[in-house]
């Protein structure tokens, strides 16, 4: 039987959530999986979740990290496998991985932070990335709203 490499991408969550941040990733290359392994935790701005392998394989690459926030269909992981049923997303003569990148590199401060946390210094016009003592109380030791409405009624925000 033989193998190919597709791309995994990132979930379709609904019409009103094109966005997810990676919490974690429990695999890396050379991984081998089963159907229905975790290989990662996401995270919207309305709940948090496993994600799993869509088949038997081995994963080649991790295009992501936690903190990043990633598009719905952006490709988080690839996966070599020999299953027909997914030679749809096949990807034609596979490239090595790129370097994962992300648009808010929360992992400058080493602090993972929540969407809606994100959101709210965005919106009080601070980078997450920079911000380096604020108290991370949230789930699995993220940073939360509750958070960030401490750390802006502080007198050093």
């Amino acid at each position: 039987m033989s193998t190919f490499i597709i791309d995994v991408p990132m979930p379709a969550m609904g019409a009103t959530v094109s966005e997810l941040t990676i919490i974690n990733i429990v695999v890396a290359p050379g991984t081998i999986v089963a159907k229905g392994q975790k290989l990662a935790e996401l995270e919207s701005d309305k709940s948090a979740f496993d994600f799993e392998s869509p088949a038997d394989g081995t994963i080649t690459a991790v295009n992501g990290r936690p903190g990043d926030v990633k598009s719905s269909g952006q490709s988080l992981f690839r996966l070599e496998t020999a299953d027909e049923t997914l030679k749809h997303l096949e990807v034609k003569g596979a490239a090595p991985a790129t370097t994962p990148t992300s648009s808010l590199k929360p992992q400058a401060s080493s602090l993972t932070w929540t969407p809606r946390a994100i959101k709210m210094a965005q919106e009080a016009g601070l980078d997450p990335a920079t911000i380096t003592t604020i108290e991370a109380t949230g789930p699995g030791g993220r940073v939360s709203g509750d958070d960030v409405t401490k750390y802006l009624a502080s007198p050093k925000a």
